[in-house]
């Protein structure tokens, strides 16, 4: 099926729909160009955020530079639901063709300390999605988890159910009958909730000190449009199993610091790494360099259990990890790759240049 059609008359559920990935998924499907939708259903248990983000869609009748919202209206629908409460997500996946799985506890601290929660939520979520549509015999189509880096050689609680959650997810795949389940991997997105990007910002213009956590510090640099544009071609272009994961710039967090100080100097202060923190990205192990394979511009990694995988020998695209501590960019290519994060962003950064 052709891109431009591919969620022509279909309905799409999104799990955390009301977070920074979910509501951007939610402007890109409303948005037409992959078709028309029959409904887009946000399915969350935050109520608060689920009414301003209705508020905010229904009161746009006229398409705008960033979505179409051309009937939304009728289109675009909101359930209360938890994915720890199998009855609630059972409903909701009873009129799906399509899943982004997007539902999650990642706040890396919070997790440490309750990891238990975060087991309920990133694995035992996951495993409910998996077992209403295996024992119900739903007509789900496909379902897009989303994951993190964190899940690659996890060191902390957030990344450690995120591996399982993958894994879930993957192995559906041995009994799902017409569901296709696959992943996407990636870093933290650039000027998202509770990302450094914004507290750089806020401390920038206040004039005080920067705070980073460690000088050797580096993070991948992707923009939430090219997050989602992962998740759509994992939807459109991705077998079953497989986890797509995106190929972008990456950069120290002090060269960040100081690409958006501009002219200006700061004072710089080292805090220290955060509870379960890890110092570099990694999106791919050296332990998955042998099944992962380049398609479209992502790299790809093969499900791990063999008899997903489709054919024998694969072209690796990859000979060691994929780490954000190699082939960091200028700082002029910093500036530009954090322009294109927001409207926000690239106005304060054209003030200080």
């Amino acid at each position: 099926m052709e891109k431009s059609n591919y969620l022509e008359n279909k309905r799409v559920l999104v799990t955390g729909g009301t977070g920074s990935l979910g509501q951007s998924l939610v402007r890109r499907v409303l948005s037409g160009v992959y078709g028309s939708p029959a409904r887009v259903t946000v399915f969350s248990r935050d109520e608060a955020k689920q009414h301003f983000m209705r508020l905010e869609y229904l009161q746009k009748a006229a398409a705008t530079d960033e979505v179409i919202y051309h009937n939304s209206r009728d289109v675009l629908d909101f359930a209360i639901g938890d994915v720890r409460d199998y009855p609630s997500i059972l409903s909701a996946l009873r009129d799906s063709d399509i899943v982004f799985h997007a539902a999650a506890l990642k706040q890396v601290p919070s997790c440490e300390y309750f990891p238990f929660e975060a087991v309920l939520t990133n694995i035992h979520g996951a495993q409910n999605i998996v077992r209403a549509i295996g024992e119900n015999r739903l007509p789900v189509e496909k379902v897009v988890g989303i994951s993190t880096d964190k899940a690659c050689k996890p060191i902390n609680v957030m990344g450690m159910t995120k591996a399982l959650q993958e894994r879930v997810l993957i192995e559906a795949n041995r009994r799902a009958g017409q569901t296709a389940f696959c992943c996407v991997r990636y870093g933290n997105v650039i000027a998202s909730r509770g990302s450094i990007v914004p507290l750089f910002v806020e401390q920038i213009r206040e004039r005080r000190p920067v705070t980073v956590t460690l000088p050797e510090m580096t993070r991948f640099l992707l923009t939430l449009e090219k997050a989602v544009d992962t998740v759509m071609e994992a939807l459109i272009s991705g077998y079953p199993g497989e986890t797509y994961v995106p190929r972008v710039e990456s950069a120290k967090i002090t060269d960040v610091a100081k690409a958006l100080m501009g002219a200006e100097e700061l004072e710089i202060v080292f805090t220290g790494i955060r509870p379960g923190e890890k110092i570099h990205e990694i999106m791919v192990s050296e332990e998955e360099c042998f099944r992962t394979l380049a398609r479209n511009g992502y790299y790809v990694i093969l499900p791990v259990l063999p008899e997903l995988r489709e054919g024998d020998a694969i072209e690796m695209a990859l000979t060691s990890e994929y780490s954000s501590k190699d082939d960091n960019v200028s700082a002029e290519e910093l500036r530009r790759v954090l322009a294109d994060a927001g409207e926000e962003i690239r106005r304060f950064i054209e003030e200080r240049n």
